[in-house]
């Protein structure tokens, strides 16, 4: 239930907004809104989308956050979380990002789907979200908290869209019923040290149950996922910290590498 009060919404809104495009640190929302409820989070992520789109930004697709067990284990949290992604967070593959427009920056292994149908809730299944997959790719998520000490909880980090930052895709795009996408596994190495390792089916135990679970919080948004969106299924691994000159490579089982490097 939404708690907060209208203005209250915007004040937020505006204070997330502000961390996000100008690159500082905040304290983590529910230091001033103890009751802050997950109602009040998305609340506060749908006036911020509501905000981009005004100011031009293109809706994309979405993102499952937090769906992993080593990503909740990380993070000390038990349930997973949704955000919006826009073109202007995407970066090509190989390309060089910038992390003075960043706070926290660290970076992730994905499954991404790219829709050919509509889906809606409120009881999606992992079966029609594969049913209504145009093809996957791989992708690298740039995720930056924005709140003080990389501390903060789940209302909070819903409120500053999940931690959205960047995103890169690339690879090889597959059609779904090609590849066992529970048993995919994936190598994530920076500056050529192997740092992170997993299988697919630590999202949720298959990446396809993290996008039914984005279309059915959709639902209560009262939002659909129309066809052509890309979706982003969740961290396959513990997000890894990044800084000018760090090389990052991403290999996909089946699916190929993603290359991108970081500067200042």
């Amino acid at each position: 239930m939404v708690t907060l009060s209208r203005e209250d919404i915007v004040r937020l809104c505006e204070r997330v907004e502000g961390a996000q495009t100008r690159a500082y640190a905040i304290p983590k929302l529910t230091d001033e809104y103890p009751n802050m409820t997950m109602a009040d989070g998305y609340a506060i992520q749908t006036e911020l989308r509501r905000r981009f789109i005004e100011q031009g930004h293109a809706l994309i697709g979405w993102k499952a956050g937090l769906t992993s067990r080593a990503k909740m284990k990380q993070m000390g949290v038990d349930v997973p979380s949704i955000g919006f992604l826009t073109d202007r967070m995407a970066r090509p593959e190989n390309s060089s990002i910038s992390v003075s427009d960043l706070v926290h920056p660290r970076v992730e292994c994905e499954v991404a789907f790219v829709t050919k149908a509509d889906l809606s809730g409120p009881d999606c299944t992992a079966e029609q979200v594969l049913a209504a997959t145009d093809y996957v790719l791989p992708a690298i998520e740039i995720i930056d908290s924005r709140f003080s000490g990389f501390k903060f909880d789940l209302e909070s980090v819903v409120a500053d869209n999940g931690s959205s930052a960047r995103f890169v895709s690339g690879g090889r795009a597959r059609y779904p019923d090609e590849l066992d996408l529970r048993t995919l596994g994936v190598v994530l190495e920076k500056n050529g040290e192997i740092v992170e390792m997993g299988a697919a089916a630590e999202v949720l135990g298959h990446p396809a149950e993290a996008v039914a679970m984005l279309v059915n919080i959709l639902h209560d948004l009262g939002e659909t996922l129309p066809a052509g969106s890309f979706v982003m299924s969740g961290g396959i691994t513990a997000a890894v910290a990044v800084q000018p000159g760090d090389h990052i490579n991403a290999r996909f089982q089946e699916l190929g590498s993603i290359s991108i490097r970081f500067e200042q």
